[in-house]
């Protein structure tokens, strides 16, 4: 079956940077589009970012345009979201996702999760 993994969650100051990776396997990595998620407490999960299958396609919420970038390795079959310039307000549970479309961002499958804390 399909599995997500993340890593690279960890503590960081405001103004910092973090990478998270998803290692996916279970399936033809090559042909998902993929994407992050996160979900601050008390509030509902939010979409971040999504990569189309070929690279060539990428959407990012508005919250994090110009802070974060998504990318992804097929040979590897990991997915990246790099953030920069972090602030408190991106402390959140981050989750990688496979998901049908980058119009829809419907998600078929969840990772477990990687947190992340912006400290002040």
């Amino acid at each position: 079956q399909v599995q997500l993994v993340e890593s690279g969650g960890g503590l960081v100051q405001a103004g910092g940077s973090l990478r998270l990776s998803c290692a996916a396997s279970g399936g033809t990595f090559s042909s998902w589009t993929m994407g992050w998620f996160r979900q601050a407490p008390g509030k509902e999960r939010e979409f971040v970012a999504a990569i189309g299958w070929s690279s060539s396609s990428t959407r990012y919420a508005d919250s994090v345009k110009g802070r974060f970038t998504i990318a992804r390795d097929n040979v590897k079959t990991t997915v990246y979201l790099q953030m920069n310039s972090l602030k408190p307000e991106d402390t959140a549970v981050y989750y990688c996702a496979v998901i049908r479309d980058l119009v829809t961002i419907g998600v078929s499958y969840w990772g477990q999760g990687a947190q992340v804390t912006v400290s002040s």
